[in-house]
């Protein structure tokens, strides 16, 4: 088993790369926030790798770093999500949405990735509601400098912040936008309800 590539670009494609180890070329799937941060043709690279056998195919997929590896890992362990639906979720949800879309049972955000539909949508967010909850990560789409798991945002998905979210959505506005949005003018609302609709509105459109 390969868990780690390093070595230097040799191509991009367009859902991987081929990465040159000592003159072997590799061929890795990534998703595009991995691509998006190699520096192109002749560049070293190093990518953490996992690597699923078939009958018919050895595959490695490819991850800059720990955190979205063990997002992949996390989805493909359900039912039903295989790698390359697992790889075209991190492609629609990068995690640095994924917590904030699951803590806000955000279905739509899921179904935007390839080959995800209602019913697997809504196992996914079932099943790694609690799961998710053991991984501590960054939610850069908060802009919060603590650290915060899915299990402590939903803890604090109360009446109020759902209302909220729930006007925000009505007013177009994604689940997982508008539930960002209201978790971070909760303090300053006071869990009041209008306050909190109109200052996260603020937020949204500013």
């Amino acid at each position: 088993m390969i868990g780690k590539l390093t070595g230097r670009v040799d191509t991009i494609l367009e859902n991987g790369v081929i990465l040159d180890v000592q003159g072997v070329g590799y061929v890795v799937q990534a998703s595009a926030r991995t691509l998006g941060r190699l520096d192109g043709q002749g560049s070293p690279a190093r990518l953490l790798i996992d690597t699923h056998v078939r009958e018919d195919a050895i595959s490695l997929y490819g991850f800059i770093d720990a955190a979205e590896q063990r997002w992949f890992r996390l989805l493909t362990s359900v039912q039903g999500v295989g790698p390359k639906a697992g790889m075209a979720i991190l492609a629609a949800c990068p995690p640095e949405r994924l917590p904030v879309a699951i803590a806000s049972q955000d279905k739509a955000a899921l179904q935007a990735a390839d080959g995800v539909g209602p019913k697997l949508a809504l196992r996914i967010l079932t099943e790694l509601k609690d799961k998710a909850a053991n991984m501590s990560l960054s939610l850069d789409s908060l802009s919060m400098n603590e650290r915060r798991s899915p299990q402590n945002i939903a803890a604090e998905s109360n009446q109020s912040i759902n209302d909220a979210v729930s006007a925000l959505v009505n007013l177009g506005y994604g689940r997982s936008e508008a539930f960002a949005a209201v978790l971070q003018i909760r303090e300053e609302a006071n869990d009041n309800l209008q306050m909190m609709i109109k200052l996260a509105l603020k937020n949204l459109t500013a």
